[in-house]
């Protein structure tokens, strides 16, 4: 029933999305990872909006992106509604609850993708972005074995700049577990390591711009 729902509501935004974002997606390596997503996956990516989940709704549109979602959306009655049919998992940030972690990895266990924000909240003025990650995303990725797919987002919706992502190379976290650490140490590294990997792909992405800009002028 969601996957249903999803394909309906991309189908009719697709429209919309065009002219709201108008996005354009870059690659770190188109060969090694694509929009197509096979299997299991773990999305992340820096937050720079509440638009952001709508933007990747159809940069991944192939997939039906379970998101991880805070209490504040779900305390909207319609907005509730919408996002529970969307398959958002609830994440409620004030309470020792951490159910989500667990209907995460169902998912991921059924080959679903989950995405997540590992800044756990929008970045205030003043505020270096992206915030630290919370260690959950790494918790899960390496519970569940699950590919992470890093993405990186401009943040640039409804504005004469077009909304611009960049897709990075799978990381898989097991990779990155060190034998003589213990496990909180290797969390608190794995995710400044998945942040780092975000960062990157930001500077990646200007990187390409450039160069795109350099051979139009040639």
């Amino acid at each position: 029933m969601k996957r249903l729902f999803n394909a309906l509501v991309k189908i009719t935004g697709w429209p919309v999305q065009k002219i709201l974002f108008r996005t354009k997606v870059y690659y770190e390596d188109k060969a090694v990872q694509s929009r197509r997503l096979k299997g299991p996956a773990i999305l992340i990516s820096n937050h720079t909006s509440v638009y952001d989940y709508a933007v990747f709704l159809f940069v991944f549109w192939r997939r039906t992106l379970r998101y991880q979602m805070a209490e504040l959306l779900f305390r909207r009655r319609v907005l509730k509604h919408f996002l529970r049919a969307m398959g958002g998992i609830f994440v409620d940030r004030d309470a020792y609850d951490f159910s989500f972690v667990r209907r995460s990895l169902e998912i991921l266990e059924r080959k679903g993708v989950v995405g997540i924000f590992p800044e756990a909240r929008l970045p205030v003025e003043g505020e270096e972005r992206p915030l630290p990650f919370k260690t959950s995303a790494a918790y899960i990725a390496l519970e569940s074995g699950a590919p992470v797919i890093p993405v990186y987002t401009n943040g640039s919706y409804f504005r004469k700049q077009r909304a611009e992502v960049i897709i990075g190379k799978p990381v898989f976290a097991r990779d990155l577990w060190q034998d003589g650490a213990d496990e909180r140490t290797n969390l608190e590294a794995i995710s400044a390591a998945l942040r780092e990997k975000v960062i990157g792909l930001g500077y990646e992405l200007e990187t390409q711009k450039q160069q795109n800009r350099k051979k139009k002028e040639s």
